[in-house]
């Protein structure tokens, strides 16, 4: 196939539609916000591909992607060597590490690739791949610790008129009684036919964890969601001895470390790859394989445009996380009904992001010092 040299790259930012401060147990967020990668090969075929980004670090983050755009341009790849990328940008990185920032730029451009290709190739990325099923499970996701009750209450029978079967509700308030009336009004408001589970992001200690895991019994909490601090794998083995509930983890891991590491502490019952801070389509899938070896199933991390046809190529999905923050602003959004989604038909990811909302984001000047015009030599 000619013409899949890639040729140009450039950067979008756009904002929710729905965009309102929320927080959680250990972040206050002011705004929902995302970072759009376009590339465009020289048959002048487009690919695009975004990372959320909320409101952290927006020079840090324009840095990054700049500099692996003149990686790309300046080498020349095809849009379909993305494990190429992968390997020649992880030697390029060693310096500073790959974690972090140097990964989210990666994996932009990873999904970003495999949407040119397969547009190169008039498929879905789900068909390229070889899918397993049409129809994944999807979940709805918020309860966020900053909503009042109300709010918490409207957010969840919302879910429910709309066919979701499941709800994920923010726990780790200072006070344990706080999460356990919240999660038994939801309960209440839902009924029993609906599942509930709860997500520390990394807020709690293992007494209080294990607490609140005990005060939730009657509720009939479905799994509980990164209850302490992700590096804390002897941590997560006491809770799971301790309890009987399942623990869910891994998204915000860069590697397959902390899944490694809880699988031989038998402390893990459900992995939560986060495509962007893995690196990308391959990582995801390596990382999926992996769990899948030791029959542990997938629960992706937030991008259900991405996750949802990866899942339906898995043999050990178990469903993926729904949140509406991008539907507004792209041009088709991701079908959901009955608890189900199913993979968008279009070519590649099958969606764009509406040009409306994009503002194109240009690259920061670097500006360099001769040494002799620097503080040095100078006096205070």
């Amino acid at each position: 196939m000619t013409g899949t040299r890639i040729r140009d790259i450039r950067f979008f930012r756009a904002t929710s539609a729905t965009s309102r401060p929320v927080s959680d147990a250990t972040h206050d967020i002011s705004e929902i916000a995302f970072y759009v990668m376009e590339l465009e090969t020289e048959a002048g075929v487009i690919g695009q591909g975004y990372l959320l980004a909320f409101h952290y670090s927006p020079q840090a983050i324009c840095g990054a992607l700049h500099d692996l755009r003149r990686f790309i341009l300046d080498r020349e790849y095809d849009v379909h060597q993305t494990r190429d990328v992968q390997n020649d940008y992880e030697r390029e990185s060693e310096y500073f590490g790959i974690s972090g920032l140097q990964r989210w730029a990666l994996a932009i451009a990873n999904v970003t690739m495999w949407d040119a290709w397969a547009r190169h190739l008039g498929q879905p990325i789900w068909k390229v791949l070889g899918s397993h099923s049409r129809k994944v499970p999807v979940y709805g996701s918020g309860g966020w610790l900053s909503y009042s009750d109300d709010e918490l209450i409207d957010e969840v029978l919302d879910y429910k008129g709309r066919g979701f079967t499941a709800v994920k509700i923010k726990v780790g308030s200072p006070e344990i009684e706080r999460d356990v009336e919240r999660l038994r009004r939801v309960r209440e408001a839902v009924g029993s036919g609906l599942k509930i589970m709860m997500d520390a992001n990394q807020g709690m200690d293992v007494p209080s964890a294990i607490a609140l895991i005990h005060r939730a019994a009657d509720l009939d909490i479905h799994w509980f969601e990164e209850p302490i601090p992700r590096d804390d794998f002897d941590g997560y083995a006491a809770i799971h001895s301790k309890t009987r509930i399942s623990l869910a983890m891994g998204e915000r891991e860069y590697d397959t470390v902390a899944l490694r590491e809880l699988l031989r502490r038998g402390a893990i019952d459900l992995w939560q790859p986060d495509i962007i801070r893995l690196g990308g389509v391959d990582a995801w899938r390596d990382s999926a394989a992996l769990a899948a070896a030791h029959r542990i199933p997938v629960l992706p991390h937030y991008y259900k445009d991405y996750d949802v046809p990866l899942l339906a190529t898995v043999s050990n999905g178990f469903g993926a996380e729904s949140f509406d923050w991008i539907d507004a602003i792209v041009d088709a959004p991701m079908p959901i009904k009955g608890g189900f989604a199913t993979p968008r038909t279009g070519d590649g990811w099958g969606f764009r992001f509406l040009p409306e909302f994009l503002h194109e984001v240009a690259e920061i000047p670097v500006v360099s010092k001769s040494i002799g015009a620097s503080a040095v030599g100078t006096s205070a």
